[in-house]
């Protein structure tokens, strides 16, 4: 876990997947210094990971006021019904498709729950958080947030970019990546994790980027991407081209025994 400050408002607490054959993938959760503080997404539920003792090297969970869950996947739920036991004044602020998804594999108390529709606004004490639909998403139970004191956006999967290496996928800043590998990655994660945009009309989909571009965010906070402060304009031109990129298509069988080839066995 890299962890790391971007101003006075976010903490972001980084980690990293290797995807074989695609490359290396930021998974980033982070807190927000509100006055009613607010954890978004909870980590990997890996058993070599504990988000709950990461968090705490941040704000003591008790504090924690508000759990914004951007959506119900596992990369972004591992720490969540830990941290809501460890943190009892907080509400999950999340909607009810995602609290019927996780549902069928854990019970979510409803009386923590706060269900938040895109367009509708969160107050969290000195800011308001209003949530969005992101111009991709691989769930239709994802939102966003921009929050309107630092002018930062919370675009979950939206903008994520697989990296040649964990160190670049653990980098502060995409000041840091290579522009064309960024691009690339951009392209490739649109391709993966949203391969409906390939189906859409190219203007109905230029049409959902405009708020984002209207509202500049100063930075860019996605799951899946190393913080991008002052960049939105460039992320927004990059997935303008999602529409017309190259589909993506999985390995198959004889991949995967070619993968598996190169492994040696546990233990050997």
């Amino acid at each position: 876990m890299n962890i790391h400050r971007i101003g006075s408002a976010v903490t972001v607490l980084g980690d990293q997947l290797e995807v074989p054959g695609i490359g290396f993938l930021a998974v980033n959760s982070f807190v927000l210094h509100a006055r009613e503080p607010v954890v978004v997404d909870t980590g990997l539920g890996l058993p070599d990971r504990d988000f709950l003792n990461d968090l705490g090297t941040v704000i003591d969970p008790a504090d924690v006021r508000w759990i914004w869950l951007t959506h119900p996947d596992r990369d972004h739920t591992g720490g969540l019904f830990e941290l809501l036991e460890a943190a009892p004044n907080a509400r999950l602020v999340t909607t009810y498709l995602a609290v019927g998804i996780m549902s069928t594999e854990r019970p979510v108390p409803l009386d923590r729950v706060y269900l938040l529709n895109p367009g509708q606004s969160l107050d969290v004490g000195d800011r308001m958080l209003t949530g969005f639909r992101p111009p991709l998403f691989d769930s239709p139970a994802t939102v966003g947030f921009y929050e309107d004191r630092s002018g930062i956006c919370f675009s979950s999967d939206c903008f994520g970019a697989p990296l040649p290496t964990t160190e670049v996928a653990a980098c502060a800043e995409i000041g840091d990546v290579a522009p064309d590998a960024l691009h690339a990655g951009q392209l490739l994660w649109a391709a993966v994790d949203s391969p409906w945009v390939h189906n859409v009309d190219p203007d109905r989909f230029l049409a959902t980027l405009r708020p984002l571009r209207d509202l500049d965010p100063h930075a860019v906070l996605s799951t899946h991407l190393p913080p991008a402060v002052g960049r939105s304009s460039d992320l927004l031109d990059t997935i303008a081209r999602a529409p017309q990129a190259d589909p993506w298509v999985g390995p198959d069988q004889l991949a995967l025994q070619e993968m598996l080839a190169g492994f040696e066995p546990a233990g050997a």
